[in-house]
């Protein structure tokens, strides 16, 4: 019970301190299935009501969901968002969201309710069977491993602190997902009185720059290479990475590769841009810069034998990863924005010959692959390509739109006109990403075309029940392009690659890859009222695209096309 002379900009509970220092630290949004552990945030939310004090609770009905939301709202907001889920069978659900976004450097405050600990004489103690099959010696070890920080609140009085914390070290270079298990006792007791609110403030850690020394050798390295290289899989939310690295390649003639992209990071008419393709362009260089990239090339199939490899970010060597051996014989730590600029800077001061005739030749071995990208509208058995599909999403994209891809586009038959216009399915493959990102995304900027492309198994993978009703409940018109071969097309791809003369690639049907009988995806779609189509010829794509837009813009509803495409043994 509250006492009468309560001052209402302190919090009365634990609840409502975790609740008010969320929005105090730049949270928007608690993303949240409910649990019998939320009655105290329940509680909490109607007490303070609607004052623009605490985040805007959204109800997720499947917890992988809500982990992907604040993942694509971060990713086109650069701010931080809340994750709310019920005791351990819900952060369960919710680990592999986790482990997407530890993987993509995502800075999301992931929480879950805990069985309560007493079993009588404190509010919040234990009422129901459940709450007794629900216990667990360490409930935080589902998601230990793949975050950076994880603590139980024990009291009342820690909500406002502990929440500073987790969102200072969520945003503190690398950045990356936190973790808080809320028991029901410290969320339901009284905020002592006197006791300091808010907390004092955390500001997170960015990453330094390196010295000038490191500057300086990278920049002779690169100003006397013959051939040097970037290689670049993502930038940074706001695009500042981007924006430096395509100042650099362009002012000295340096060409770019983006290997298994994660973001894409110039425009795909940016004239020293060479592409995905990272074979060519390794093998002929001397001088690597690797930028913010944990897989620049795959080491069995394009290891580089002669170049210098200089890794550059906040993060070079991915301590993240147990395994990985890529050779680096430099490092600079930093941000990469502030270090593309300051190597830009050095290599003004510096002579540097041949510019000129590299820029050509680079820019002429670009035109011809863009030019070459361009893929034709033919059906390939019946069905049409993943190139064609992808050049006519392009085609509507427009300046602004971005794309959530998983198993889905082909990015080098896309015509992407700035950064971060496509994000890919982080490499740590997570499925049923894509589509719940898109909608974080839409959540941020409800006028943006946001669309999840997806593969026919990723879209059962995203519980696209779940999804179409957050689309249809919270308003949010996403276009969903469902990518339908019938089959796990990638598993059937490692399958043919390790045994390629195999009994599996020669039988009649490969055993665990089918999808077969496909369902009928529109019919789920349409369940919550979404248009929806079934397009089966390539020619039909660019008409069924603009009666999806038009739904979308003009009707304000969500939209999901089915769309038959062949299967290919290269994507």
């Amino acid at each position: 019970m509250i006492e009468p002379d309560h001052d209402p900009a302190r919090p009365a509970t634990g609840a409502e301190a975790v609740l008010l220092a969320l929005k105090d630290n730049g949270i928007d949004y608690l993303f949240a299935n409910a649990g019998t552990d939320f009655p105290p945030v329940i509680e909490a939310f109607a007490a303070l009501g609607p004052s623009g004090r605490v985040p805007i609770p959204v109800t997720v009905p499947h917890e992988t969901a809500s982990v992907a939301m604040a993942h694509g709202y971060y990713l086109v907001s650069s701010r931080p968002q809340a994750v709310m889920v019920h005791v351990n069978v819900g952060l369960a659900n919710a680990a592999m969201g986790v482990i997407n976004a530890a993987s993509d450097n995502i800075p999301v405050l992931v929480m879950s309710g805990r069985t309560p600990i007493t079993e009588h004489g404190r509010t919040g103690a234990r009422v129901t069977p459940i709450q007794y099959g629900q216990e667990m010696y360490d409930q935080s070890s589902i998601v230990r491993d793949v975050t950076k920080f994880n603590y139980e609140m024990r009291y009342a009085e820690q909500g406002g602190s502990l929440v500073t914390r987790a969102v200072a070290l969520a945003m503190s270079e690398p950045r990356g997902p936190v973790y808080l298990s809320l028991p029901r006792e410290p969320l339901a007791e009284t905020f002592p009185t006197g006791h300091p609110f808010p907390a004092d403030p955390q500001t997170p850690a960015g990453p330094a720059v390196p010295g000038p020394e490191a500057i300086e050798e990278v920049s002779r390295l690169l100003a006397g290479a013959r051939a040097p290289l970037v290689l670049c899989q993502r930038s940074d939310p706001s695009g500042a990475t981007a924006a430096a690295l395509a100042e650099l390649a362009e002012r000295f003639a340096i060409p770019v590769v983006e290997p298994f992209t994660v973001r894409n990071v110039l425009r795909s008419t940016h004239p020293m841009f060479l592409g995905h393709d990272v074979k060519a362009a390794l093998a002929a260089a001397d001088v690597v810069l690797v930028v913010d990239s944990a897989v620049p090339w795959i080491e069995k199939l394009h290891r580089p034998k002669d170049a210098v490899i200089v890794s550059l970010g906040s993060d070079p060597l991915f301590r993240r990863m147990p395994v990985r051996s890529y050779r680096t014989d430099l490092s600079l730590a930093g941000d990469p924005a502030a270090t593309l600029r300051l190597l830009g800077d050095a290599l003004g001061r510096l002579e540097i010959s041949g510019i000129e005739e590299r820029r050509q030749s680079i820019a002429d071995i670009s035109s011809a692959r863009a030019r070459q990208a361009v893929p034709e509208p033919i059906d390939t058995g019946g069905a049409m390509t993943a190139e064609w599909m992808s050049k006519c999403l392009s085609d509507v994209l427009g300046e602004h739109g971005v794309v959530f891809s998983e198993l889905g586009v082909v990015p080098s038959s896309m015509d992407l006109k700035r950064a971060n216009r496509l994000f890919t399915a982080p490499h740590s493959g997570g499925l049923g990403w894509a589509m719940p990102a898109a909608l974080g995304a839409q959540l941020h900027d409800r006028n943006r075309l946001c669309v999840a492309c997806i593969g026919d198994g990723s879209y059962m993978f995203a519980n696209p029940v779940a999804c179409h009703q957050i689309a249809e409940a919270m308003q949010l018109p996403i276009l969903t392009i469902v990518k339908n071969n019938g089959i796990w097309n990638a598993v059937r791809r490692s399958v043919r690659n390790s045994y390629p003369d195999g009994k599996a690639v020669a039988a009649n049907e490969m055993p665990l890859v089918s999808l077969q009988p496909s369902p009928d995806f529109r019919m789920i779609a349409e369940a919550s009222r979404a248009h929806a189509e079934r397009v089966e010829r390539a020619e039909d794509l660019p008409g069924a695209l603009q009666r999806a837009l038009h739904a979308i813009l003009a009707e304000r509803r969500q939209a999901l096309l089915d769309v038959s495409v062949a299967r290919s043994d290269s994507h």
